[in-house]
């Protein structure tokens, strides 16, 4: 096993997921520069390995297997699980959503506007509802925990509870990424996650649909 082989297994595996090195380190909950190749060797050029704990994490992020794993290690290029397994899902700009003829009646994806985004099964939320559906976002209004590009999943189907990261349709066709901070018979109060973007306070006769959001690209 070199040590070149165990970097190539995790670029392969980051790839496989549609990640960059740094989203996929972003996923497994660890520093988004852990994996970068300048960290893959030290300054005086001394060679870094990852830890198994943080491979463990990345397994357990990403739902690969470790028998996947030491298939890439040992020279495969690309996962031995089919692509089959993936789940793809309507995906339209944020910005877009806000428009007429991307929602049926009852909120859910319709007419021919839709692009598609495959991602694997790991959420059961999502994997459970045929009507899921992804955003992609654009501004600097949900930094730093969404970032222009990043795409958002969100399921129409799962349970919506204080302090979850939501999307929120008006009545007047604004769709914004936020926290529900608060939700009343009176008031529905959204956080934004970028703090220089006050929180919204809504009447609930005000917004037509709030999801939760189930899965994200980074």
């Amino acid at each position: 096993m070199r040590h070149e082989d165990i970097w190539r297994a995790i670029d392969t595996l980051a790839a496989e997921r549609g990640l960059s090195t740094s989203g996929l380190a972003r996923r497994a909950g660890l520093d988004p520069t852990a994996f970068n190749p300048s960290k893959r060797r030290t300054a005086a050029g001394k060679l870094r390995w990852p830890s198994t704990e943080s491979i463990a994490k990345v397994l357990m992020a990403t739902g690969a297997g470790i028998d996947a794993f030491a298939g890439l290690v040992q020279g495969a290029r690309a996962l031995s699980s089919p692509r089959a397994a993936a789940r793809r899902v309507p995906v339209i700009g944020l910005a877009q959503a806000g428009q007429d003829g991307f929602f049926d009646d009852g909120g859910y994806p319709t007419g021919g506007g839709w692009d598609h985004v495959a991602l694997p099964r790991t959420e059961a939320a999502l994997a459970d509802d045929p009507h899921a559906f992804g955003l992609t976002i654009h501004g600097d209004s949900m930094q730093p925990v969404y970032r222009e590009g990043d795409i958002i999943v969100v399921s129409p189907a799962a349970p919506v509870r204080i302090g979850d990261r939501v999307v929120a349709r008006t009545i007047e066709g604004e769709v914004m990424a936020k926290v529900l901070a608060k939700r009343s018979a009176k008031r529905v109060d959204l956080a934004s996650f970028n703090p220089a973007h006050a929180t919204r306070s809504l009447p609930p006769d005000q917004i037509v649909a709030i999801h939760r959001i189930v899965w994200a690209t980074q």
